[in-house]
This record gives structure tokens, C-alpha cells and sequence, in this order.
């Protein structure tokens, strides 16, 4: 097979940086392999095959029209990430075939991640419409068609310090299929070793604004492009079609299972707040066998504005348990969320929320919490506030990002026509996403919430498998929307062919 492949990868002071080197001249597949330095070239790597090329920003807009500049093959090897690479046998030659013979502009492949001596399979997911979130994990190694990488550039999207790869794989998946070979074609040296649950919040941190701000263009851009951009053209909601209906202004709704070390907190953390409305709480208890049972009783004994509710139903995960409390006939006007690990931020959380609704006349309010340890020392990163969401392009960024923050609450009519996943992961997020389709969603910026991070906690350290399962659907679910706001789209356009 001919040398049709050009390298690219970050140049490190490390010694890792000449094994993988020597990896990749050691494929007679590998015509030239390009250095990319930030911090100025290092003669001893420069060979007649390797070249150093000095750049600003390695994700920049720039660096990605100098790798495909430099290209000359038909084939770009790029190293995304600052780590050892071992190939494994005749990996980039299955590169090359996979590629020559399928309409793929981006191929990744799964891998193995070393520890020390250990070897651990780490499995990536098939890339769909839906997986526009900008940490789609493709693994350190992306290959990629030169023809589609100077397609996509042509197509003068915006300048980026950040956001290049981002712009340039969004644009490659516009014209050409991204494709994952289920085969662990290499292996690289473990590159973050924090645990799920502490990734998670990556993406909010207040010191990667900048960063945020230019993937929320690009993608907007790429929403553009496919025609699943939504116009800030809002629907009103007509709270008046159900003036009468509501015995009670509001529900805070908690599904729980087995959480008999943190239900009664969160209980409490209802009962005690303070409104100029009737409210009650509405604990779904889904079969626990750990005593939250018994717990929940004792509270709905002594104070009535508790409904201790057990679902007929048995295969109900948390987004059916919220169904089954939306839809009894103690739901009041509005559905507050509460998780059974969490609490309230104090006794004027519940009047906050409801005051936006009475303000803003939208169907959904997401305020803003503070993460904390069990005992409420506050953890890094703090506040997560989603400053990112801005009442323009709110709804065009949540496509980008994983969540839009808590505590969530909805109009309880919309909730009713909607109906909720029922699923244990992701429902929430499908919810924000389907009801900002139509209507604008309310923010509140300070923290109203405590969400209290421990070893419980159903993301504290999820396994790889867990991690691909929930972002699978999350992208899934990314996917339904982008076809229903394409659909949206079309719609309009053949109602009002002057637009």
C-alpha cells in the first residue's frame, strides 16, 4: 500500500512524543509527519520526515488550515491529544482501507488505554446527527480525508482560537458520513484520570467562557447550515386555559429510591419554605426496600401537604415516576423538581421560581445551584449557573451542551401534553430541549439549589460503559430534535413562503 498519509501531532518535551514518532515511521503507510509546537521548534526531532511547525493555538482555525495545507497525501493521521500512541498491527493501513472505501470524511476507532502495565479497553460510540456536543470523545486519534477536510474549510465559517477542530468536524459531517471502526486499532496512555463525576461540570467552569462562547457560535453556525436553527420567535403560553384547574399553585416532585440517608433532607427542605401560594410535595417511592419507605409514611402522617405516592406501575424509571406525579390530581399549577439526594438552597427557593413564572409567562424555569459535599462545604466548581444561555440562542446552544442546570420547573399543562421519557437518565434534558422548541425557558442566576455530591451519587464514578450508555441516548436524543426542528422549519418556510 502507497504512503498516503500525512501526521500530525503535538509536539511534547516528553519522551512520549518520539515513541510515537518512531510508531508512526514504522508504518510504511506514513509519508511525512508533521510536529505542531506552541512553544517553539525542537531541532531534535527534525529528520527528513519530520517537520516542526509553530502555531498559536493548537484547535485553532488557523492550525487546521495549515495541517490541510501541508497535506499532500490523501489522508490525515491527527493526534488530538498530547500522548503516547502505540499502534497496533497494520492499524493505519485499516485506517486507509476503511476510508478509501467508504464515503467517511472522519474515521476513529475504539482503543486501549494504558495504566502502568494494565491494559483496559476503552470503547467510543458511534457518531450520529445528535452528536454536535463539542467533548464527543472520538479517542486521541481522528483520520481524516484531506478532500473533506478542504471541503469543509471552504466553506469560510468563523476564525477560532478554540473552536477550529470543533468548526472543522461539524463542517466534515455536513458532506461526508463520521465513522467509528469497532476495533481497538491502538493504544494510548491514560490522559485524564479524574473520575465521571468530577468531568461532568468541565464545560461550566467559569475560567472556559471563552472557550464556550466560540463552540456556542460555531455550532449555531452548523444549526444554520442543516436548518435546524430556531429563530428567538417564542410561543406565549396561555396560563389562562387553565385558570381554575389547580387546587394547588405548586408541586415539588421527588422520585425516589432506596435513599434513606438524604430523602428526609430533602423532605425537610420543602416543608420548611415559605410562599404567598398553597403548595404541596409529591414523593414518588418506586419500591424502595431500605426504609425510605417507612420514612416517607411518618412524614405524610404528620403533615398533609405530603402525598407519599407508590405506582401501581413496576418498570418505571425517574422520568415514569415523574409522569405518574404530573399527572395525579394533587399536581399543582406548576412542577417543581427536587432529586431525593439534593435540597433547597433555603425557605425562598419555591416563591422564587413561581415568580418568574408569574413574570415571564414561559413554560419552564431552570435556576442555578452550588455544588457541595454531604456536608455542604462547597466543592469545585462552585456555582453552576449556565451564564451560557442567553434568551436569544438558548435553546440553538442546548444542542451543544449536556444540561441546563437545576432546579427544573414546568407548567404542569405543557409537562401534561409532553409526557416524560421514562427513562433514569437524560429525561430532564429531553424535556428542556422539546419544550424551548416552542417556548422560552426562564433562568434564574443565583443559587436556589444544593446538590450534594457523595459516593451515592448515580454519576460519581460511572464505568466506561455506563459513560457511553447515557451519552449515547443523550446524543439520541439530540438527534429527535434536530429532525423535529428541521421539521419545525420546513413547516414554516411551506406555510410562509415569503420567509
Amino acid at each position: 500500500m502507497p504512503s498516503t498519509v500525512t501526521a500530525f501531532i503535538p509536539l511534547s518535551s516528553g519522551e512520549h512524543t518520539q515513541n510515537t514518532i518512531n510508531e508512526l515511521k514504522n508504518s510504511g503507510s506514513v509519508q511525512k509527519i508533521f510536529l505542531l509546537s506552541q512553544n517553539g521548534a525542537n531541532k531534535n526531532f527534525i529528520d527528513d520526515n519530520v517537520e516542526v511547525l509553530n502555531i498559536k493555538s493548537f484547535l485553532s482555525t488557523e492550525t487546521m488550515q495549515l495541517i490541510n495545507d501541508k497535506t499532500e497525501t490523501d489522508f490525515i493521521f491527527f493526534l488530538i491529544n498530547d500522548t503516547q500512541i502505540n499502534l497496533g498491527q497494520f492499524a493505519v493501513e485499516r485506517f486507509i482501507g476503511v476510508a478509501q472505501n467508504t464515503p467517511a470524511g472522519i474515521l476513529y476507532s475504539n482503543y486501549y488505554e494504558l495504566k502502568g502495565d494494565e491494559r483496559i479497553n476503552f470503547p467510543v460510540i458511534d457518531y450520529q446527527t445528535g452528536s454536535i456536543r463539542d467533548d464527543f470523545n472520538f479517542g486521541p486519534v481522528l483520520f481524516i480525508k484531506k478532500e473533506a477536510a478542504a471541503k469543509a474549510l471552504s466553506e469560510k465559517g468563523g476564525n477560532y482560537n478554540y473552536a477550529g477542530l470543533y468548526d472543522l468536524r461539524l463542517g466534515i459531517s455536513r458532506h461526508y458520513s463520521v465513522l467509528r471502526i469497532p476495533e481497538f486499532l491502538y493504544s494510548s496512555v491514560q490522559i485524564d484520570a479524574r473520575k465521571s463525576g468530577e468531568k461532568l461540570f468541565d464545560y461550566v467552569n467559569p475560567k472556559n467562557r471563552d472557550v464556550q462562547i466560540e463552540m456556542e457560535k460555531a455550532a449555531t453556525e452548523h444549526l444554520k447550515k442543516i436548518n435546524a436553527y430556531l429563530k428567538p420567535e417564542f410561543e406565549e403560553v396561555n396560563y389562562d386555559s387553565a385558570k381554575d384547574e389547580f387546587e394547588f399553585e405548586a408541586s415539588v416532585i421527588i422520585p425516589v429510591k432506596n435513599r434513606v440517608k438524604t430523602i428526609g433532607d430533602a423532605v425537610q427542605s420543602v416543608l420548611k419554605q415559605r410562599t404567598d401560594f398553597p403548595f404541596n410535595l409529591i414523593v414518588v417511592d418506586n419500591y424502595s426496600t431500605d426504609g425510605t419507605t417507612e420514612l416517607l409514611k411518618d412524614f405524610a402522617s404528620k403533615d398533609k401537604r405530603v402525598v407519599h405516592l407508590i405506582p401501581e406501575r413496576k418498570d418505571l424509571g425517574i422520568g415514569g415516576c415523574w409522569n405518574e406525579g404530573v399527572h395525579h390530581k394533587n399536581c399543582g399549577r406548576y412542577a417543581v423538581q427536587l432529586d431525593s439526594d439534593d435540597i433547597y438552597q433555603d425557605e425562598n427557593t419555591l416563591q422564587k421560581i413561581v415568580d418568574v413564572f408569574r413574570k415571564e409567562k414561559c413554560a419552564m424555569v431552570v435556576g442555578s445551584y452550588r455544588l457541595t459535599d454531604f456536608q455542604l462545604n462547597e466543592i469545585p466548581p462552585g456555582l453552576i449557573d449556565h451564564k451560557e444561555w442567553t434568551p436569544d440562542n438558548g435553546r440553538n446552544n442546548a444542542l451543544r451542551i449536556n444540561g441546563l442546570g437545576a432546579p427544573r420547573a414546568f407548567y404542569t399543562p405543557v409537562l401534561r401534553e409532553i409526557k416524560i421519557p421514562n427513562v433514569s437518565y437524560g429525561e430532564d434534558y429531553a424535556l428542556g430541549l422539546a419544550i424551548s422548541r416552542n417556548y422560552q425557558i426562564g433562568r434564574i442566576y443565583e443559587s436556589v439549589y444544593i446538590c450534594r455530591r457523595w459516593e451515592g451519587n448515580s454519576d460519581a464514578a460511572l464505568s466506561i460503559e455506563k459513560q457511553n450508555e447515557h451519552n449515547t441516548y443523550k446524543d439520541r436524543i439530540r438527534t429527535f430534535e434536530i429532525l423535529a426542528r428541521q421539521k419545525k422549519n420546513q413547516e414554516t418556510r411551506r406555510n410562509n413562503p415569503a420567509i
